[in-house]
C-alpha cells in the first residue's frame, strides 16, 4: 500500500473557541490528501468531471486522538485502502510533526452520473483510474 504524504498549516478560520480545529475540517483535509494521492496517480478528479461523473462520500469514519491548533503543521497520508471496482475507501492518517497520529479515517466512495446519480462501474468507465487503482492494492 503506498502513502502519499501532504502538509497543511493549521488557519486560525479552522480553529474553535476552545483553539482546536473543528472536527469537520477534517473531512476538507481528507479531500485535501485524497486528491493529491489521486494527482500523484497522474489521474484528476477534474477530468473526470468533463466526462459528466462526479465521485460523492457514501460513508466516512473519523477517529480523534490528539488536537491540532492554530500554527501546528498536520501531515496528512492517505492511501487506497479497498478497491472492488465500484467502491473505493481511502485511508488517512493525520500525524503531528513528531508523527503521532491525531487524526485517522476512511471516506468511501462510488461514482455517479451527475445529471441521474446512478453509479457506474470504475472498471469500465475510467479503465486507467482501475489499473492505478489495482496496481495501489498489490503495492506497487
Amino acid at each position: 500500500m503506498n502513502k502519499v504524504s501532504t502538509t497543511v498549516e493549521v488557519r486560525y478560520q479552522e480553529t474553535d473557541q476552545m483553539g482546536v480545529v473543528y472536527h469537520g475540517n477534517y473531512l476538507v483535509w481528507f479531500e485535501i490528501g485524497r486528491t493529491k494521492f489521486i494527482e500523484s496517480l497522474g489521474l484528476s478528479y477534474a477530468d473526470m468531471e468533463k466526462n459528466n461523473v462526479v465521485s460523492p462520500v457514501i460513508d466516512a469514519k473519523l477517529k480523534f486522538k490528539r488536537p491540532f491548533r492554530y500554527g501546528d503543521k498536520a501531515v496528512i497520508e492517505t492511501w487506497v485502502e479497498k478497491y472492488n471496482g465500484v467502491r473505493t475507501i481511502y485511508g488517512y492518517q493525520i500525524l503531528d510533526e513528531e508523527g503521532n497520529i491525531g487524526v485517522s479515517g476512511i471516506t468511501e466512495h462510488v461514482i455517479v452520473r451527475r445529471d441521474n446519480f446512478r453509479p457506474i462501474s470504475l472498471r469500465k468507465a475510467f479503465p486507467d483510474w482501475h489499473e492505478a487503482y489495482v496496481k495501489q492494492m498489490e503495492g506497487e
